[in-house]
């Protein structure tokens, strides 16, 4: 399989059902270059395959609406919600309807005695956590963007505090969902534990949008520490950084974020955000708990990290340098792109278990610069997941080439170490063709189930499973 895999446009359906979807939905369906372009493109580095229309959904109703009209006319649809995706998760190979989920986003309930919170998929973990404020909870999951809480259920999202709270699998209670044939689903319910069927929560989590519209979610919610502290630490090497983070993970410290940034990434970011780092790859960390608790947990790792060639530990408690220090590591990508200009960024992410971490860091970087590429890292490496954003230029002859290739030999890297090719990026399109090296036979349940509840692969086509062949 290659990324221009060729898919054949119904136009007989299309030409039927977009004065149908005008008809019922007026304004709300745009067919505008500008608004097709920037839903069938985001962030990603592949290329832009933009959908026909775009159907700005408000209710569950609209949704199964807009489905059902698709079904009956073989048209793909294509769920969206605010394009932060980094795998092509959102192009229109076949084009399509652009589903755009983002005025439906209402909170509809707080259950603060149950630590759970019903919203609608528009709802983004910013909007959420401002609604939960007063009421001393959060929603942990934080991948950085200010994603939309349905698209972070379809990509099953993670990011900087995976390392306590997991990720979206892990946090999400029940769905809603539309199925491609439009009939609405219920999964699960707010009981914290079930044993009542197939366990269709998380069949839908991680489907990238393939199996069904994501309408409504109940969330699991934690409630806000009574201490926060956060803390960095430098290093020489970044295996040194990485053995600190196994060492700490091994004796049980309850950290919740532990990020690494390489000497690349560090350089970037004080430019970017008017920081004074060392640079030299450093580790980002955030304990929560008591106030006794939270000293205790930068203490031991302050002891941890200097065992292991740590030097300039750090750690406060103050809200304001704790916030200005995650939002440049938020920033990270925005930074690093900086370090090249005129190039664009290839981003990709492995995840391998954490007592391997050490060594597939070490042979990333080595390879990166033995081949000439420019490629930053960061990770949350708590759990083993790093990041690599290979920045390119597309006007040197074969650079793209190489920088694919070099992304094939890192799946290839995690696999072997008995990792897996995405953290949580997701496969989308850029990483279907590593699917099948990973799971390989798995492979035949997961398109039976595909084709039981889409028969007629309208429901993102194109995306996870790779071709036949």
């Amino acid at each position: 399989m290659t990324l221009h895999e060729t898919f054949t446009r119904n136009e007989a359906g299309l030409a039927a059902v977009l004065p149908l979807l005008k008809q019922r939905f007026g304004d709300r369906m745009q067919t505008g270059t500008s608004i097709r372009e920037q839903h069938g493109h985001t962030t990603t580095w592949l290329a832009n395959q933009i959908p026909d229309a775009v159907v700005f959904a408000t209710s569950t109703a609209d949704v199964a609406e807009t489905v059902t009209l698709c079904a009956e006319h073989r048209v793909p649809v294509i769920p969206f919600g605010t394009g932060t995706s980094l795998e092509g998760q959102v192009n229109a190979p076949a084009g399509g309807i652009s589903l755009d989920l983002s005025l439906m986003s209402r909170v509809l309930k707080v259950h603060a005695e149950d630590l759970d919170a019903v919203v609608q998929p528009g709802v983004t973990r910013k909007q959420l956590n401002e609604h939960l404020r007063d009421q001393g909870l959060f929603f942990p999951i934080d991948p950085g963007a200010d994603a939309s809480l349905g698209g972070m259920a379809a990509t099953r999202a993670s990011g900087t505090n995976a390392v306590r709270y997991g990720t979206m699998k892990d946090n999400v209670l029940a769905l809603e969902a539309v199925l491609a044939d439009g009939t609405v689903i219920r999964t699960g319910s707010r009981a914290k534990k079930s044993s009542a069927g197939y366990d269709l929560t998380r069949l839908l989590v991680g489907s990238e949008g393939t199996l069904g519209v994501i309408t409504e979610l109940t969330l699991r919610l934690h409630g806000i520490p009574e201490a926060m502290a956060s803390a960095r630490v430098s290093f020489d090497r970044v295996e040194d950084a990485c053995q600190t983070v196994i060492l700490a993970v091994q004796v049980g410290l309850p950290m919740a974020r532990m990020e690494l940034l390489d000497a690349l990434t560090v350089q970037a970011v004080n430019a970017y955000s008017k920081l004074d780092l060392p640079e030299t790859p450093v580790l980002l960390l955030e304990f929560h708990g008591t106030e006794a608790g939270v000293k205790e947990q930068a203490e031991m790792f302050g002891e941890i990290a200097r065992d292991c060639g740590g030097r300039d530990f750090t750690w406060t408690g103050r809200a304001e340098e704790r916030s200005r220090l995650w939002q440049a590591r938020h920033d990270a990508y925005w930074a690093t792109t900086a370090l090249r200009p005129g190039a664009r960024g290839l981003s990709t992410d492995v995840c391998v278990p954490i007592s391997r971490l050490a060594d597939c860091v070490g042979e990333a970087t080595a390879k990166a610069a033995a081949e000439g590429l420019l490629a930053p890292v960061v990770g949350h490496v708590g759990d083993g997941n790093f990041h690599m954003l290979l920045l390119v230029d597309d006007t040197v002859p074969g650079e793209r080439a190489q920088a694919e290739a070099f992304v094939g030999w890192l799946n290839d890297l995690a696999l072997s170490m008995e990792g897996t090719c995405t953290g949580e990026h997701g496969i989308g399109q850029g990483k279907r063709k590593y699917l099948r090296r990973e799971i390989g036979p798995a492979l035949g349940p997961m398109a039976a189930i595909k084709a039981a509840l889409d028969p007629q692969n309208i429901l993102n086509p194109g995306k996870i499973l790779p071709p036949e062949g």
